[in-house]
């Protein structure tokens, strides 16, 4: 009787033991990181429209993020994940386990990608800036932002559609569609002109496109937020006196060169609805995509009795203003003479 009792325990510490052991087996499968990723910026799995789970498992294999590959293969089948894959892009971090990441994908709770629209002048600039971070070819988001048939879908023209993309930080999901992309920007347009900004525009006599043409405008000429309004108000009073606005970043928009930094009689010359030099009036797009500070700026411009302003000599960003044509004149020789003695002519 003692013997069998015994046999039992060691065959009831042999079970829990087993127990024991498949059970931290079965814990390293489902919870223990299994993910050779980098630990900052983790390992963005790119799933496209139609694949299959090996379609996946091409692609994590060919960047060797799995570590045990037997224990991802068991759970995917487990879980039912090889008749459930579904698109979009997927972020892998260092501390994922098997059963985390894998519930995820099945979910399709795929992770949106961060898109900041800043500096950007040019349609190619916004093309570029875009590139291939969707799943969509950038090329088809060219040929849109010049169809005057989708820019008109927006209530815009070939010339002023930039205007929709307002500078700021969007997140997007990698597999939307060209039209999808324009319907968002659209969609966060509207809510940027509030009603209030409506009512803005119409009390100083523009509509929401004038005011973005006019703060892209505001933009080229200065950096300086505090500085922003009062250059806004000297654009302002050219427009409403009906004279030129003659502003020297329209002018290098005209000729598409930017490394201009030093705007001559020579270049004004040139025949270009953008050479507001010439031209009475806002030119018929924007010239890049303004800051959301610079359309405030117009919304709120100051208002004053200056006409002429001209960059200070000491380089420092701001600007020298003047009522009266002579004083800016004295303004713009003192600023010269200081582009002179640093041999600036361009």
């Amino acid at each position: 009787m003692q013997k069998n009792n015994t046999l039992l325990r060691y065959l009831v510490l042999v079970v829990a033991l087993f127990a024991s052991m498949f059970s931290f087996y079965v814990w390293q499968i489902f919870k223990t990181p299994n993910y050779k990723v980098d630990e900052n910026k983790g390992f963005a799995l790119l799933i496209p429209k139609g694949a299959t789970f090996q379609t996946v498992w091409d692609s994590l294999q060919a960047h060797k993020v799995v570590v045990d590959e037997q224990s991802f293969k068991f759970l995917s089948k487990l879980l039912k994940y090889r008749e459930n894959v579904k698109e979009g892009r997927y972020l892998i971090t260092a501390e994922m386990g098997n059963y985390e990441l894998i519930k995820k994908l099945k979910s399709g709770n795929q992770d949106a990608i961060k898109l900041t629209f800043n500096n950007i002048r040019l349609k190619k600039d916004l093309v570029h800036k875009i590139g291939n971070r969707f799943s969509f070819d950038s090329t088809a988001l060219a040929k849109m932002l010049n169809d005057p048939a989708v820019a008109s879908k927006y209530g815009f023209s070939t010339e002023t559609i930039m205007c929709m993309f307002l500078p700021n930080t969007y997140e997007i999901y990698w597999t939307v569609t060209p039209d999808e992309f324009f319907d968002k920007m659209n969609m966060w347009y509207k809510k940027f002109w509030t009603e209030e900004r409506k009512q803005k525009a119409e009390a100083i006599g523009l509509d929401p496109i004038k005011v973005q043409i006019m703060a892209s405008i505001v933009e080229g000429e200065t950096k300086k937020a505090d500085e922003k309004p009062r250059v806004a108000g000297v654009y302002m009073n050219r427009l409403n006196a009906k004279m030129p606005l003659q502003a020297d970043p329209t002018v290098v928009f005209a000729h598409q060169d930017f490394s201009i930094k030093r705007v001559t009689s020579t270049l004004t010359k040139i025949n270009s609805p953008y050479n507001t030099y010439k031209v009475i009036g806002l030119p018929p797009g924007p010239i890049n995509l303004p800051d959301l500070k610079s359309i405030d700026a117009v919304l709120n411009y100051e208002h004053h009795k200056y006409m002429y302003f001209c960059a200070k000599e000491d380089f420092s960003g701001y600007h020298n203003f003047a009522e009266d044509y002579d004083a800016h004149l004295n303004n713009a020789r003192i600023y010269q003479e200081a582009l002179n003695k640093l041999n600036i002519h361009k």
